[in-house]
C-alpha cells in the first residue's frame, strides 16, 4: 500500500515512518511518498528516514521512500494520504503569537487568536488540496493532522465526504495516562470523551463494566501521578467531575497562562523556529548525521512542550513516559490498519457528529470515540455534555464556522466575528485590532484586506 505524506519535510514525519517500520503485519504500507514545497526540508527528512530504515532491524523490507514537490504526482495512486502541512511555516506561527501577545491576548498556536489566524491562512490551501485529492485520488482515505485539526477537517468534508478523518494524539494520551493512574490496562478501557479538537473532557473511564473515573477523582495521589492531574489540581477536577484535555488549561487559567507566556524571553513558535532552522541547516551540511541530529532536536522539543502551563500549575518536568508512549503516529497507524484490513478498532477521532451530541448539528465535526473498520469511522454513543461543556463547545464551534466562512468567502466580517466570538478575546475593539494587524503582517491573509 502507498502512503502519501503532505508536509513531508515536516520535523515530525520521522515519527510516522518509525511507526511504519514497527508494523510487521501483512498488507502494510510498502511505499511512502513525501510531498513538500521546500526541497531542502524534503532532503533533510528523507535522509533521516533512510537512516532510520538502515538502523532498524526488521524481517521485511522497509517502506520505500520517494520525495516530490509535485502535488498530483504525490497523490496519484495513494491508498492513504496523511496531511500535516503548515501554511506560512513557523515564521507565520511566530507572528500569530506575537500579534496576540502585543494586544494582551493569548497567542497559542491552535487556541484563541493564534488558532484563528492559523486557520484563516491554512483553510484555502487545505481546500485546494482536498479538490486535487478528489480529482486525482478519489478512493484514497485522507487522515488530517493539519491544525487547527477539527476546523480543517470540517472544511474538507464537503469535498471529500467521510473519507477524510481528523486525528489528534491529545485525547488518547489523556485516556492512557488516566487509565494507568487507576491501574487499568489502557488497551481494554473505554474512554467516555467528547468535545472539539483541543477542547474536550474525559467524563468516564470504563473497564470491566465499571466506571473507574470516580475512583481516580477521589485520589490525590493518583491524580498527581500524571500530567493533566497536576495541571488542573485535584480539587478543580473533583469540582467539574471530569478530566479536561490539556489545552483547556488556557481557558481555566487564562490570566495566569497569559502572564507566564508574556514573561518568557521567546514564544514557543520562536523557540521552534530557531531550533528547527538550526536542525535543517546542520543536516544540510552533515547529511550523514541526519538521524542523530533529529533525535537530539526532538528530545529538546518534547521536554519543553507546554512548559508555561506546567510552570503556572507548578507541575514540574514533563514525565518521560509521556514522551515515550507514542502519539499521533500511533493513532494514524491504528486508523490505517483498521480501514485497510477491516479490523474493528476504537479510536477518538474528529468526525461528523451524526446526532451523538445533541447540542450540535449532525455536520459539526466533533472529537469523539469512534468504531473504525473498512467503511471508515462511525461515532459511538457517549454521555451528553454538561451545560458548562456545551456552552464552551458551542461558542468555539461558532468561532470555527465563522473562520471557515471567512476563508471560503474572503469575508472580513466573518473573520472579525470569529475573533470577537472567541471566549479568550474579551473585546470587539481588540478583535478589530487583531484582524487589522494579522492581515497586514501575514501575506497569506492578503485576501482579507479591505
Amino acid at each position: 500500500m502507498r502512503l502519501t505524506i503532505l508536509g513531508g519535510g515536516g520535523f515530525r514525519v520521522p515519527l510516522v515512518y518509525h511507526a511504519l517500520l514497527g508494523d510487521r503485519g501483512a498488507g502494510r504500507i510498502t511505499e511512502v511518498v513525501l510531498y513538500d514545497t521546500d526541497r531542502t526540508r524534503l532532503g533533510a527528512i528523507g535522509a533521516v528516514l533512510r537512516q532510520q530504515a538502515a538502523t532498524t532491524e526488521h524481517p521485511l523490507p522497509p517502506p520505500v521512500v520517494t520525495e516530490t514537490t509535485d502535488l498530483d504526482e504525490a497523490l496519484r495512486g495513494a491508498d492513504f494520504i496523511f496531511s500535516a502541512i503548515r501554511v506560512g511555516g513557523l515564521e507565520g506561527r511566530t507572528i500569530d503569537e506575537r500579534v496576540a501577545l502585543g494586544l494582551d491576548v493569548l497567542g497559542q498556536e491552535t487556541v484563541g487568536a493564534g488558532g484563528i489566524a492559523y486557520g484563516l491562512r491554512t483553510l484555502p490551501v487545505a481546500l485546494k488540496i482536498a479538490q486535487r485529492i478528489a480529482a486525482v485520488a478519489p478512493e484514497a482515505w485522507t487522515i488530517n493532522f493539519t491544525n487547527p485539526a477539527g476546523m480543517v477537517t470540517e472544511a474538507m468534508i464537503p469535498v471529500l465526504g467521510d473519507r477524510v478523518i481528523g486525528i489528534c494524539d491529545s485525547p488518547s494520551g489523556l485516556g492512557r495516562r488516566a487509565a494507568l493512574a487507576v491501574g487499568v490496562d489502557p488497551s481494554t478501557a473505554f474512554y467516555d470523551y467528547a468535545g472539539l479538537n483541543h477542547l474536550g473532557w474525559l467524563r468516564g473511564l470504563r473497564s470491566g463494566g465499571v466506571d473507574r473515573l470516580p475512583d481516580l477523582l477521589q485520589s490525590d495521589d493518583a491524580l498527581s501521578s500524571f500530567e493533566e492531574g497536576r495541571l488542573f489540581s485535584p480539587d478543580w477536577l473533583r469540582s467539574i467531575g471530569s478530566i479536561p484535555n490539556e489545552y483547556l488549561h488556557y481557558y481555566y487559567f487564562a490570566r495566569e497562562t497569559l502572564a507566564a507566556v508574556q514573561a518568557v524571553r521567546q514564544t514557543r513558535g520562536t523557540f521552534l523556529l530557531e531550533q528547527q532552522s538550526a536542525f535543517y541547516a546542520e543536516t544540510g551540511e552533515h547529511p550523514e548525521q541526519a538521524l542523530e541530529l533529529w533525535q537530539k532536536t526532538r528530545a529538546e522539543r518534547e521536554s519543553t512542550y507546554g512548559v508555561e502551563s506546567r510552570e503556572v500549575a507548578d507541575a514540574g518536568e514533563r514525565d518521560e513516559r509521556d514522551m515515550e508512549a507514542g502519539g499521533y503516529e500511533q493513532v494514524a497507524l491504528s486508523l490505517m490498519r483498521a480501514i485497510a484490513h477491516n479490523e474493528r478498532a476504537s479510536l477518538i477521532l474528529n468526525v461528523r457528529n451524526r446526532g451523538v451530541l445533541r447540542h450540535l448539528d449532525d455536520d459539526a465535526v466533533v472529537e469523539i470515540p469512534c468504531t473504525v473498520d473498512a467503511n471508515g469511522a462511525l461515532p459511538v454513543t457517549v454521555s451528553q455534555l454538561t451545560d458548562h461543556q456545551a456552552g464552551l463547545v458551542c461558542s468555539v464551534k461558532a468561532v470555527e464556522r465563522s473562520t471557515i466562512e471567512a476563508a471560503t468567502t474572503s469575508s472580513r466580517a466573518a473573520a472579525l466575528k470569529a475573533l470577537a466570538y472567541h471566549p479568550l478575546i474579551d473585546s470587539v475593539t481588540v478583535a478589530r485590532s487583531l484582524l487589522d494587524t494579522y492581515v497586514e503582517s501575514l501575506p497569506d491573509l492578503a485576501f482579507l484586506r479591505a
